[in-house]
């Protein structure tokens, strides 16, 4: 296994770590929460949606699916783009794309322009996971990497838990479209504090010159392909927590929207807590002594104890025992993400991580796109049973790849 000492810290020369490192994490938490605002606003209209422009349960698989493959590619070039351009002027440019995508989705009129608007969306937003890492890696301590990350990462949780009745709300007094608008605009306000708070990037510790991207070593390094695929294993759990699950309480237990809206925020609280907790526990363990590649994975191998419980929920338990048990899982799916996430900044040097976190996420993509004409088939059956049942095996197998993938080659010229 690796050891701490092989770190983008390591890589990289050393970095005095200022206090606006703090105004730096409140931008990307911010950023995160407009992220899974805008993502989300479909996922809690669907219904409204699909009844207006006449789109069944497979047409609206359909269309999640477009988010996820424009989302996929767009992070193959996300991650070289913000390594190329820098932090801020990439992650300007991402949120100001994906904003005024998720406005235009308030203008479609057939699934067609929906499905096209929502792939613009797919790649505005990718950007926002490859420009937080590499922000991290330049402005925080390895044993402050894991409460950043799951910080600002905590913001796509406060997105989805303030999404059901924001969206709610604005959806039943000024209908589904205004609700797009409205949310997209929010990303243009963001826009102006990021641009006039963030560094030059002459002022940002070790940025220097962009340097050629070392596309044959990062080939090359196995852990990276062991990373993505056990993003790709575990990531379709919250995927069908954030684009299925708000469905299946109205579809599968007659709840009407006001009343998701009032209640499924708590799944993505929970959610919220793994996130920052998750990071948390890593960095305590990191305080204690224990090799930060190996305190990640511990956090990982804990979150994987808790997942499966949400099997349970196939039983066909009442409401508030199954929103008990999917806040269980969202928790413990925020403490698996964070710390593999750090993993990542950890073991490779600041002029690349955006890179090779992009190819590590758009393995939690491609899982998105595999899983989702699965569960939109399941979901048109009304077998939700098997969707539950089939989530709660993920992330243990994930795990075990992760560790895997650590072990599976010793240093290399990339993260020496």
């Amino acid at each position: 296994m690796a050891d701490s000492g092989v770190t983008a810290e390591g890589a990289d020369a050393p970095t005095s770590y200022g206090r606006i490192r703090w105004a730096i994490l409140a931008l990307l938490f911010a950023s995160t929460v407009l992220n899974y605002v805008d993502r989300q606003t479909l996922s809690i209209m669907a219904p409204l949606v699909q009844r207006d422009l006449h789109i069944d349960d497979i047409g609206y698989a359909r269309i999640v699916q477009f988010f996820l493959i424009a989302y996929t590619l767009a992070y193959l070039g996300a991650g070289w783009l913000t390594d190329r351009l820098g932090t801020k002027l990439s992650l300007a440019l991402f949120v100001g794309w994906w904003s005024l995508a998720n406005m235009a989705t308030g203008l479609v009129n057939s699934a067609g322009q929906l499905g096209a608007t929502r792939a613009l969306l797919g790649l505005g937003e990718a950007g926002n996971y490859t420009a937080g890492p590499k922000a991290v890696a330049e402005h925080f301590p390895e044993s402050e990497r894991g409460f950043a990350f799951g910080a600002y990462t905590a913001g796509a949780m406060v997105g989805a838990t303030i999404a059901p009745p924001m969206i709610g709300f604005l959806a039943l007094t000024y209908g589904w479209r205004a609700a797009f608008v409205g949310t997209g605009a929010l990303g243009l306000v963001w826009l102006v504090a990021w641009l006039l708070i963030y560094p030059r990037r002459d002022k940002v510790a070790d940025a220097g010159p962009a340097q050629p991207t070392p596309w044959a070593a990062i080939a090359r390094e196995r852990p990276i392909w062991g990373f993505a695929l056990s993003r790709l294993i575990a990531d379709p759990v919250w995927y069908f927590y954030l684009f299925w699950f708000p469905k299946y309480l109205i579809d599968q237990r007659g709840l009407s929207l006001a009343a998701v809206a009032g209640i499924a925020w708590v799944v993505y609280l929970a959610a919220d807590v793994g996130s920052i907790g998750g990071g948390l526990f890593s960095g305590w363990l990191i305080k204690r002594g224990v090799p930060a590649p190996k305190s990640r994975l511990i956090a990982c191998a804990v979150a994987a104890t808790l997942t499966p419980f949400g099997m349970l929920i196939a039983s066909g338990i009442g409401v508030n025992w199954t929103l008990a048990i999917a806040a269980l899982v969202g928790f413990g799916h925020l403490i698996f993400q964070i710390n593999l996430g750090t993993l990542v900044v950890d073991l490779y040097p600041r002029r690349v991580v955006a890179t090779i976190f992009g190819f590590v996420a758009a393995g939690s993509a491609l899982g998105g796109i595999f899983s989702t004409k699965l569960v939109g088939q399941l979901a048109a059956s009304g077998n939700y049973a098997t969707i539950f049942l089939l989530m709660g095996a993920l992330h243990p197998i994930a795990v075990l790849v992760a560790w895997a993938a650590l072990r599976s080659q010793p240093r290399s010229a990339l993260r020496s």
